[in-house]
């Protein structure tokens, strides 16, 4: 583990999972398990299925729109994001690709075990439903941004 920190100690501090209930951390905890990833190297391909929803807990990742002849990054995110929310959904490709920027290491659990988690505490599925969906909305205003930027658009604070 990260430190020496124990898999609910990390889950408690983290921002995604912060202010959960005991329970539900330790249920999460059981689920989850630690990933290192290299710099450069892809963790999620664009247009593939994504199996594991991730908690950064060091090093940073890009966020990427990827086309055949270029790519974009969107977002970069840090020590207390979340990706992979694609992977709670069945029959849901990704849409961003993300990179390792320098050596990663996450929380990752298993988008079917996260869902069916979700689906047995509806407390915890309401707020991670909550929290993903923040995040998502983050994705997507990031993602405005970089194309508005790319257009030499102004987006004034909203």
């Amino acid at each position: 583990m990260v430190g020496h920190l124990t898999r609910e100690q990390i889950l408690q501090q983290h921002a995604f999972t912060q202010g959960l209930a005991e329970s539900q951390i330790a249920r999460l905890a059981s689920l989850a398990a630690e990933a290192t990833f290299a710099a450069d190297e892809v963790i999620l391909l664009e247009g593939r299925r994504s199996r594991y929803f991730y908690l950064v807990l060091t090093g940073s990742v890009g966020v990427e729109l990827r086309t055949p002849t270029f790519t974009l990054s969107v977002q970069v995110l840090g020590a207390g994001d979340a990706f992979g929310w694609s992977a709670l959904l069945d029959q849901q490709d990704t849409l961003f690709q993300v990179r390792a920027r320098e050596r990663t290491t996450t929380l990752r659990v298993a988008g079917r075990d996260l869902a069916e988690l979700c689906q047995s505490d509806t407390a915890l599925g309401a707020q991670f439903l909550l929290r993903t969906l923040r995040m998502v909305a983050g994705r997507v205003k990031a993602t405005e941004a970089r194309l508005a930027e790319m257009c030499g658009v102004r987006i004034t604070g909203r």
